[in-house]
């Protein structure tokens, strides 16, 4: 059985989403040198260089960029495997007293958010704390929104939302395909 793929935001619609997160950040943040993006692995890292470039582009100053490994921060990483694959955090020097924004492609239940706080937390102390996402499906079981969103969709349970990127070996688009989402 395949699985039905409707493609939610196409190469081009994605790069113009990036062009509007960039605005969002640049708006709230005219002051760069305490900003950092800080990807989730692996979606938000790529997502995070590309806003970094796109920022960039726009201001002719580079803006520090890190990516964050949460695996052993997930609520649930004993039940993924016995032997969870950890991949590096790597962060651009202190945290402490600056401006974070966490990057992630999906925003669903909170959880992966929350888990990527802790970890954040761990390496110091940020001024503040913000969220930027490509998508939010909706389907929070936390407390948690993001500050800046690209697009926001509303899924049936049997669907989820599968953001694939050049990095990862994939033609650049957002899918919504069958299936239950993955629980993050």
């Amino acid at each position: 059985m395949t699985a039905e793929k409707t493609i939610a935001m196409p190469a081009a619609e994605l790069d113009r989403s990036l062009d509007r997160l960039t605005d969002q950040i640049l708006t709230r943040h005219q002051q760069l040198d305490d900003l950092v993006l800080v990807g989730i692995r692996t979606g938000g890292a790529f997502l995070a260089k590309r806003l970094a470039d796109k920022i960039k582009g726009r201001v002719l100053r580079p803006v520090r960029v890190g990516v964050l490994d949460i695996t052993l921060y997930r609520d649930d990483w004993t039940q993924l495997s016995h032997k969870p694959l950890v991949g590096k955090t790597e962060l651009p020097g202190s945290i402490d007293d600056q401006e974070v924004v966490l990057v992630d492609d999906v925003l669903f239940t909170g959880r992966t958010v929350r888990a990527a706080l802790d970890a954040l937390i761990d390496y110091g102390r940020p001024r503040r704390i913000e969220l930027a996402v490509l998508v939010d499906r909706g389907g929070r079981e936390l407390p948690i929104h993001a500050d800046y969103v690209a697009h926001v969709v509303n899924l049936q349970p049997s669907q989820r939302v599968n953001v694939y990127l050049t990095e990862m070996g994939r033609p650049d688009e957002v899918a919504i395909e069958s299936g239950p989402p993955e629980r993050a």
